[in-house]
């Protein structure tokens, strides 16, 4: 990783340096983290956090967070170290694999786990290893969130972001250890089928499962030129550093 660029997140409120030809956050980072329902003192867990985009977009959003996160790749876990002290919001970015979880943070347990596991199984890698790493799963997803369930207190929130085709995979790993689980589908216009789903759920509940209306990111029926057309839910979350709120008798 030699090249950088530095790109804009929450309507520039962040600075976040990425890799300029490998992988890099964006819009998926920025909904898992406004989906996650921490409030200040909690704290939070990303596994995964790549360059710090969604853990950093979640502290920019909610002051007084305890924030950490894992990544697997060093130089993106650098990156993350760095992303954080130039946007002076502190978080302990460590180091290795979720499946050997680092002694730092097996005896730690949070509030709130997020993470957005690498969408894709199968395909020819990507050029870049860096983003081949980052898009292409080695970890199965079942392990993310046994993973991610283990460093929950009772009663935390685990939330991710994830294909919407992965959807049975998510509800059978949660199913032995999480309840009051919430869906929401995310599609790109309206009318489409949702691409991606956010799923949250609480370790320990009971309560039952519920299905959002989806939430539409862009308000044209077709992409007809090259501008922005969000919808004014996405450009809330996405520019303006909302909330995506989950609700329900059981979120808090």
């Amino acid at each position: 990783m030699t090249e950088l660029r530095e790109d804009g997140f929450l309507g520039g409120r962040l600075r976040i340096a990425q890799p300029a030809q490998g992988y890099r956050a964006g819009a998926d980072a920025v909904m898992l983290a406004a989906a996650c329902p921490a409030r200040p003192g909690d704290s939070v867990l990303e596994l995964g956090c790549g360059a710090g985009a969604a853990l950093l977009c979640l502290g920019a959003r909610v002051p007084g967070l305890r924030l950490a996160g894992l990544e697997l790749q060093p130089a993106y876990a650098e990156l993350a170290r760095r992303n954080a002290a130039a946007n002076a919001i502190p978080a302990e970015l460590h180091e290795g694999d979720l499946a050997r979880m680092p002694a730092a943070l097996r005896g730690q347990s949070f509030d709130h786990v997020i993470a957005n596991p690498p969408y894709f199984t199968g395909g020819p890698p990507a050029p870049d290893a860096g983003r081949g790493r980052a898009r292409h799963e080695a970890t199965p997803l079942p392990l993310w969130i046994e993973a991610g369930l283990r460093r929950l207190r009772p009663g935390g929130w685990l939330t991710l972001i994830q294909r919407s085709e992965r959807l049975a995979e998510i509800l059978a790993a949660l199913s032995a250890a999480a309840g009051a689980i919430t869906i929401l589908p995310v599609a790109a216009r309206e009318g489409r089928e949702a691409g991606r789903i956010i799923v949250a759920a609480r370790k320990g509940a009971r309560a039952p499962l519920r299905l959002l209306s989806p939430f539409v990111m862009h308000a044209k029926p077709l992409h007809s030129a090259d501008e922005e057309d969000l919808t004014g839910a996405a450009q809330a979350v996405l520019r303006e550093g909302a909330a995506l709120s989950l609700g329900g008798p059981n979120f808090r």
